[in-house]
Formats: C-alpha cells, structure tokens, sequence
C-alpha cells in the first residue's frame, strides 16, 4: 500500500498487464493503444512534466507502459466555473435555490460557502461563478481509472469471457482478450495500490514460457526492460525486437534475399518473446510448382520467410523465427520441415489437378456463381466485360480478339482449386493456367494484369491487352454497382468503387491513351440490360466521381519537384476534359504561363469575361460580326484574336500547350483597351449582342486547355 509521502516525487511509472498469448495480428495495434491510453490519462491529470516520455511495450504475452517523470501528486489549480444566472441561483428571498444546490453537489462543493460565489456581469447577464484552487489529481487514483478506461477501449475483435477467484472466495466474471494473471503497477521503486481484471498490482511478472519459467521481480519501474532482458529472457519491445528479427533474417540469408512483408514480419514478432532464427530445407522437386504457391503457402499457414536468389528465384530453403534458443535445434528444424511438406504437396496437386481442365472449359460454370442479386452471375459479368473490351479496343486500334479472349476466361481461375485455397492467387495463377493452356502470351498476361492497379501506387499492366481490361473491368464494376443504388457514401465504400476509378484516372494517364471518359463510361452503360440500372447510373454522375479522385490523383503528382496547386488542379478539371491522358501537359503548361507578368491580368480579364457571360440572359449570337464593331478598341481586339486563332488551334491539335498559352500574352493589351473603352451591354441590343459574341468568341479561345479566371 502507498503512502502519501511516497507518492509526492517525481518518478518513472510502469503498468505491465501479464496476459496468455494475445492475439497476434493485432498485438502492434494494442500495445500502441495500451501506452497512448495510459499516457493520455496521466497528461490531462497533470502528472507529466513537459519532457515526460512514454514507452510501450508488446509481447505475446503482455502490454506495458513506462512514462518518465510522473508526479505522484498533481499541483493545484485555480477553477472558475460558471454555475448558473443569479436569478435562477437564488430565490426571491435571496435563498440558494434547488438547481443551485444541484448543480455546485454534482461539481463536488455542496457544502461550500455561498458567500463565496462570484457574481459578474449586469441585469439579465449577471451569472453566478465558482471560484475555488481544486487539489490536483493523486497518481494512485489516476492510474486506477486511466487503467480501467484504456483496457475497456483496446481495439480488440473478439473478446473471451472467463472468470477470477476473488480475496472472498466468490468468482467474478472478467472479459478481455485473454486471460490475465498479473498486474505490474510501479512508481519507481513503489508498489500502487491498484487493480483490474479481477487482479491486484503488484511488482512482480512471469519470464519466457520455456527460457525463464517463473516470477520475476521488477525491482524499479526504470529496470524493467533491463529485468526482462537479463532475468527473463524476454525482450518486451515490440520495435527493437521486430528490428532485431529483421536484421537477423538478413543476415542468415547470406547472399539470397529473404522476402518480409510487413504484416508478416509483424505476426511473427508477435509470436516470439527471445527470437531465435534457423535454416529450414524442402524437397528441391516442389520447384516445379509457381512459385508464388510455394510462398503463399509458407508465409501464410507456417509464418516461413521463403527466400529467393538475386533474380528472384524461390529457393528450396526458408528461414524460421522460432521462441526457443539453444544450440541444438535439429529438432525445432526437422519438426518445421516435417510440418512444411504436407503443406507444398498440397499446393502441388492443387495445381496439376488444375492443369488437367483448361480455363476456357471452364467459363459456362461461371454461370453457377452469383456476382451480384440485381446484376446476375459472373458469366453475365463475363459478357459484359467482354463488351467493354471490344469497345476499348476499337477505338484504340487494338486486337479485339485479344481483347475479347482475354474478359472471357480471366475469371475462370476463380474456379480452381488453388485459387479457392489461396484467394490471393487470384490472377497469377489464371496467367500460369492460360500460358499451359496455349493461350497467347498477350491473353495470358491479361489473366493477371486485369487486376492492376489493385492499391495505390501499384504497378500497372505491362501489356496493351491487360490495360485494356483493366479499364473494361474496373468500369462494369463502376457502372454496374452505382446503377443498383451502392454508390459510395461517407467513409464506405464496401465494393472499392474510389480504388477502381484511380485505377481508370491512372490507366488513362499514366499510360497515355487518347480515350474519351464519357464515352468509355456510356459504352459500359450500354453493356447493362436492365432499364433501372442505366437510369441509375447516371454518366454525368459517375464522370463527376472519377474526376474527384482524379483531382486527389493530381495532387500528388508534381513537377521538378513542386506539387501542383488547387487553383492549377481547378482551373484544368473545371473544362470537364474528355480525355486525361494530357493533364499532366496541361497543367505543366500552366505554371508556365502563371509565371509571365501578363498572367495576372490576363487570368483577371478572363473571370471578368465570365461572369458578364453568366449574368447575361439573353441568346449570344454564335458569332461576331465585323460589320457592327465600331469602337477602335473592339476592332483592334476582334482583329488580334482573328490573327491569333490559327496559331491557337494549330498548338492545341499539336499539344504544344506552353506555346499556345504564351501566346496569348498578345492580347493582353487589345484585352485592356477594350474594357477601358467599351460598354459592352451597350443599350442597343445589336451592339451589345455583337460584343457578347465577342467575349464569348475570347473567352473559348483563352481556355481552350484550362480555365484561366481560376487563377485570378
């Protein structure tokens, strides 16, 4: 039990929750959430300095928190609360009314002296104020409660419901994530009398399973990592101990490269208290089958990190990371490889069970598996993606037998066995079946690479065949899922439709296809029979879809360096641009132009010119008539554009977008002599018309590649 003088330095705080094995893919979520809600807690109770440091810790078997320079005692501090307007607080006898009394209970002051209340502000203003130094928080009350709200609030799936021997001999019912058996709750060499879980704080907690069975005695809450390490064989950093497990893979795999994905490397250092690293061998003859089987099936079932040669090869050997060191591990090798092989033999019937039948005997079975209620079956799918590849393909000159061969069997991996046991090969191993089957290297290819860009910054298709339909399947789904009413709301967006339009934004762009969005999107609405679809999915909504993750696409794209800004992003979107494949250019070209003197002027006359456009009502003839010009001024400007415009349209059909918007620098002049001497909604109609006509003619030809008043 603690007392008050022991509590009243400056010390180091150590909570440790001793648990059986937590769960492994999100121990790094809890340990991170366990630290951050301990030190949130002590931090608005004012029992940190400004330097104060936290630390967590994550093992399999236990959450931990280590704060610097935790006050046993908060200092304490001035309140001043306003309570209530005085014509409520007091009745007309001026006797403290019941809301009054209320109100100053619930705040912790019932027997307070009302005479020091504070009274500020004037007539109906005047409010009643508490005016008191409140004591500052204890430490020992404050870990209770930061410890019990922090373990209510850990980010775990599934809860295990069990239950503790109580001092009294009853059982308590307790859920968690696992079983807990000790509590570590130290300020510095002093034990907090706190509780939770149905278990009292202590200074003591358990050491490896098999390393350092036992109680461990945590002497000071700044020893502990150091205990840990040296008494029990565990290294509680969840950081240095991932580091520790990289680096040691590294270096076992000598010259060949290990491959450690992060989720995996995560999971395995959630498993492992003392890591320990051995080499693993398999029968060289599994090789035959692809090797992204081989590794799946390692990473995914045994948490193995397979390795390959420098050209990416799989070897026949893996590393393992076990929890038990010693210098005689033959057993802990021989079990795992033992363990491995049933593993690969399945991997390898799964695959030449799945050569006997080729993919295209496949497609009708297709028809037995539902893709969506309202939108059939993936056979349905199948065709209508087939059709949007077509198109695709016509209009890029392309080979539609490709095209077409490729949408109708690369969804008839779905259907093997490999694929069924392993959804991730969905894809690889379409390319793997179409290359046996003899299909062509362009159709086989697409198998996989229809898939891509499957997250952002993913690579994208090698092939013109796997582009091809990788747009046509990212836009059925597009189309087809808006049309029966599933379109993105908030944060969800359970069928991916954000990811599937940057997909077709970067296709488009980065692999610059001169293709029209809305008549890729109007094509893929034709493929769909059903009536309500096509009226739900609506192009203009869904072309205004693609283009706001377009705009975030753009803004994270840059130029030597410097990203481009939203008034450039605004002024080349807010034209609707058809084709996207030269935004890039575009927007380039813009920056350029931005830094001439004239563009400030220039940008500013075109937003002048577009809202005169927008506030007229009246039809603007479709052009200007020379003859009803009569101003020097508008004659001049009539005469500089009609010089300009061949050399405007010449760069815009060559795309030499710098050229064509330097050379409006031309009519900067023309442009600000008009307005200084020209009425333009001129009294008589014909005049006002005619020079209407003219802004109008300026202003289509000024933002032929981007609206220039976005930039004023």
């Amino acid at each position: 039990m603690s007392t008050p003088n022991s509590l009243s330095q400056t010390d180091t705080l150590l909570i440790e929750v001793f648990t059986e094995e937590l769960p492994p893919k999100s121990l790094r979520r809890l340990g991170d959430a366990f630290s951050e809600g301990i030190y949130s807690a002590l931090k608005a109770a004012g029992l940190l300095s400004e330097n104060s440091v936290a630390t967590g810790y994550a093992t399999p078997r236990r959450l931990a928190v280590q704060v610097t320079k935790v006050l046993g005692q908060a200092l304490d501090y001035p309140v001043r609360e306003k309570l209530l307007p005085t014509s409520i607080a007091f009745d007309g006898d001026g006797k403290p009314t019941a809301p009054l009394q209320k109100k100053l209970a619930s705040l912790g002051y019932a027997d307070i002296d009302l005479s020091t209340l504070e009274k500020a502000g004037e007539g109906k203003n005047e409010a009643l104020y508490l005016n008191v130094i409140a004591k500052g928080a204890a430490l020992e009350q404050t870990a209770q409660q930061a410890l019990a709200q922090t373990l209510s609030k850990l980010p775990i799936a599934k809860m295990m419901h069990y239950q503790v021997l109580q001092k009294n001999g009853e059982l308590a019912d307790v859920e968690f994530a696992r079983p807990a058996h000790r509590i570590i709750a130290l300020h510095g060499k002093q034990t907090l009398s706190i509780s939770a879980l149905g278990i009292d704080g202590s200074n003591q907690t358990e050491g490896h399973r098999f390393l350092a069975p036992g109680v461990i005695t945590i002497a000071s809450a700044d020893q502990y990592e150091t205990d840990l390490t040296a008494k029990a064989k565990v290294l509680p950093s969840f950081s240095k101990r991932r580091a520790l497990i990289e680096s040691a893979l590294l270096k076992a795999a000598g010259l060949d490269l290990v491959l450690m994905p992060d989720s995996l490397l995560d999971e395995v250092t959630a498993l492992v208290e003392w890591p320990a690293i051995y080499e693993c061998h398999f029968d060289q003859e599994f090789l035959e089958v692809p090797q992204e089987c081989l590794i799946l099936t390692m990473q995914t079932n045994q948490k193995y990190f397979a390795l390959t040669d420098q050209q990416g090869k799989l070897r026949n050997r893996f590393l393992i990371v076990s929890n038990i060191e010693t210098e005689q591990p033959e057993a802990i090798i021989s079990g795992n490889e033992r363990v491995v092989r049933p593993r690969l033999s399945d991997a390898r019937f799964f695959f030449q069970q799945d050569q006997k039948r080729p993919l295209a005997s496949r497609v009708a079975d297709l028809g037995r598996v539902v893709y969506h209620n309202q939108l059939g079956n993936q056979l349905d799918r199948t065709k209508r993606v087939q059709g949007i590849a077509i198109g695709i393909a016509k209009s890029l000159s392309a080979d539609e037998t490709s095209a077409s061969r490729a949408a109708e069997i690369a969804k008839t991996d779905l259907l093997t066995d490999m694929v069924g046991e392993f959804p991730e090969l969905q894809g690889i191993m379409g390319r793997y079946y179409a290359t046996h089957d003899g299909e062509n290297a362009e159709v086989a290819s697409a198998c996989s690479e229809h898939y891509m860009p499957r997250f952002a910054g993913d690579t994208l298709p090698q092939t013109q065949t796997g582009t091809i339909l990788a747009i046509a399947d990212k836009l059925e789904t597009l189309v087809g899922i808006w049309g029966v009413g599933l379109a993105p709301t908030g944060d969800k967006d359970p069928y991916a439709l954000r990811r599937h339009a940057l997909g077709i934004c970067r296709l488009l762009l980065e692999k610059n296809l001169s293709l029209s969005l809305p008549e890729l999107i109007e094509l893929a609405r034709k493929q769909f029979p059903q009536t309500d679809v096509q009226e739900k999915a609506k192009a203009e909504d869904i072309y205004a879809f693609i283009i706001d993750r377009l705009r975030a696409y753009l803004r994270d794209q840059a130029v030597a360096g410097k990203p481009f800004t939203t008034e450039e992003i605004d002024a080349v979107l807010s034209q609707s641009p058809a084709q996207l494949n030269d935004l890039i250019d575009r927007l380039t070209a813009l920056r350029e132009f931005n830094a001439l003197d004239e563009a400030a002027q220039l940008a500013a006359a075109n937003k002048r010119i577009s809202n005169i456009l927008k506030k007229n009502a009246t039809v603007i003839p479709a052009a200007c008539s020379s003859k009803l010009l009569q101003v020097p001024a508008e004659i001049a400007l009539h005469q500089a554009l009609e010089r300009l415009i061949p050399t405007l349209i010449t760069a815009y059909e060559q795309r030499q977008f710098v050229d064509l918007l330097k050379s409006l620098v031309a009519l900067s002049a023309p442009i600000d002599q008009f307005f200084a001497d020209v009425m333009v909604m001129d009294p008589n109609p014909e005049l006002r018309d005619n020079r209407l006509a003219l802004l109008q003619q300026l202003h289509q030809k000024m933002n032929l590649i981007a609206d220039l008043g976005k930039l004023a």
